[in-house]
């Protein structure tokens, strides 16, 4: 009588699923040299997760970069005009210091 090896199938999806549920993060450093002298370095670093697990890690760049959304380029214009005002602040307590 043959046994029977529980062996658990896996498909595309499921493997898929899971990656994006858990997140997979490659790291990897490329150097460059010639004679013992380093001459470029390029450092990689990928992860793939899914937009809920990455938010959940504290990775949410998409929606600031201005490039990606357009609500990035509201961003960016409230906090260049913050800086503007704050730049002035600044230049008029320096000026009462003087």
């Amino acid at each position: 009588m043959p046994v029977e090896n529980p062996v658990q199938s896996n498909t595309i999806v499921d493997v898929l699923d899971k990656i994006l549920d858990k997140g997979v993060v490659i790291a990897g450093d490329i150097s460059v040299g010639i004679a013992d002298v380093e001459l470029l370095t390029i450092k990689i670093r990928l992860i793939v997760a899914s937009v809920d697990k990455a938010k959940e890690i504290g990775m949410d760049w998409w929606e600031t970069d201005s490039y990606l959304t357009s609500q990035a380029n509201d961003s960016s214009k409230v906090l260049r005009e913050e800086n503007k005002r704050l730049q002035e602040r600044l230049d008029q307590l320096e000026e009462k210091i003087k």
